[in-house]
């Protein structure tokens, strides 16, 4: 019996364009997702779980709001790019979220980068 961990058996259509649309605005030249990626900006491999937890279970409406916003947003003195997606655009990189964020990590941290980790201990 396999011990499949990656939740292929939940890849849709929206799930690919999300992460179409992850590689074409490469956004792992800021971010990481599953460790992989840049450190500039925060390692999204669980970001709507942080953002629930965060926002009172909108962490997709704020997710949404930043991907369609036409304006750069700057959290924490950094900015990030305006990419006025359309709300299709934003829903598919949220299923993209979701079902990255629905795999089996094996027990290593929801956060990786050793910037946030040094912020979240101190």
């Amino acid at each position: 019996m396999s011990q499949d961990q990656s939740n292929h058996e939940n890849i849709t259509e929206s799930v690919v364009r999300g992460k179409i649309i992850w590689e074409e605005n490469n956004c792992m030249g800021c971010h990481t997702i599953l460790g992989e990626g840049a450190y500039y900006a925060p390692e999204l491999t669980k970001v709507i779980d942080r953002l629930n937890q965060k926002y009172d279970g909108q962490g997709e409406e704020v997710i949404k709001s930043i991907l369609m916003s036409e304006v750069p947003w700057q959290p924490n003195g950094r900015k990030m790019v305006a990419y006025s997606m359309t709300e299709q655009e934003a829903e598919d990189m949220i299923a993209f979220f979701e079902w990255i964020g629905e795999i089996d990590l094996n027990g290593f941290d929801r956060i990786v980068s050793p910037l946030a980790k040094d912020k979240i201990n101190n």
